[in-house]
């Protein structure tokens, strides 16, 4: 089953609103916004800091692959911050986001496959792509583009999971990992794409700059990694490996853990900021 968001304009209602859901919980989640912020202000973005080409006092900026806009609306709101587009594929998440952000004026939304940006060149101070490139197919194709619309001296900021590491086990043949093992291949293009990141930005032409590693561990109240438990079970009832009552067990036995204090899930991201160049 390939990655639905690889996929997205072709999906079903149901699985459109359970990505949309995902996206927002996610975004929402404490620790997810701490990494956020984290690499977020290795750009100065949350100081009110000069644009990176060191021009206008705030920096415009494109998000690409922005879904139902919850990162856009983050930098919008940052005081290092002029304005956001943000950029997704898909009409149906970015009507959502549209709804979601009506109060921002310095937030809009083009409908455009980050591959293919019709864009002007040397237009933006900054570009995020925040759990975007583990999705595309030719994700160097995706940072030529990010290259192109960037000023010169611009810095792009990449953010994903190294999704190979994803677990829900407590233990060796824990069932709930079956739906870890059914996740990724259903929701991620490249779970190792994290890895090449500095070979993939040096490729297209960045001078990289600053790498972090954030991890993430939901026990307490894990609204996301639940998600990644009902989305793998019911990748395996789609792709016909069980019925549907053991996916409803499996899903069962996920809010069991967690009504008991016995729930842990935890995912590694990375994060790493770069430059274009001036020259």
């Amino acid at each position: 089953m390939p990655d639905v968001y690889a996929m997205i304009n072709e999906v079903d209602e149901a699985t459109l609103d359970q990505v949309a859901q995902a996206m927002e919980i996610s975004a929402a989640d404490p620790q997810h916004l701490d990494m956020l912020r984290d690499y977020l202000s290795d750009l100065g973005l949350d100081k009110g800091a000069e644009a990176p080409t060191g021009g206008e006092a705030r920096a415009r900026v494109l998000e690409i692959g922005c879904g139902t806009g919850a990162i856009s609306r983050v930098l919008a709101g940052l005081p290092g911050v002029r304005e956001v587009v943000g950029a997704d594929p898909s009409a149906a998440l970015l009507d959502r986001a549209r709804s979601l952000s009506s109060t921002r004026s310095n937030l809009s939304f083009l409908q455009a496959d980050g591959r293919d940006l019709p864009l002007p060149e040397a237009d933006f101070d900054v570009v995020v792509l925040h759990r975007v490139l583990s999705h595309v197919p030719g994700p160097q194709t995706l940072l030529a583009q990010a290259h192109r619309v960037l000023r010169p001296g611009g810095r792009l900021a990449v953010f994903d999971g190294d999704y190979s590491t994803i677990t829900l086990a407590t233990g060796p043949t824990d069932p709930l990992q079956t739906c870890v093992d059914a996740f990724i291949p259903a929701y991620i293009t490249d779970p190792w794409l994290v890895r090449r990141l500095p070979a993939l930005l040096d490729g297209a032409g960045f001078t990289h700059g600053r790498l972090r590693s954030h991890g993430f561990a939901q026990i307490e109240d894990p609204g996301y990694m639940l998600t990644i438990a009902d989305r793998g079970a019911e990748a395996l009832v789609a792709a016909g490996r069980i019925g549907q009552a053991l996916a409803d067990a499996l899903k069962a036995e996920a809010r069991r853990r967690v009504s008991d204090h016995t729930f842990f899930g935890h995912i590694a991201y990375a994060s790493l900021t770069a430059r274009r160049a001036t020259g």
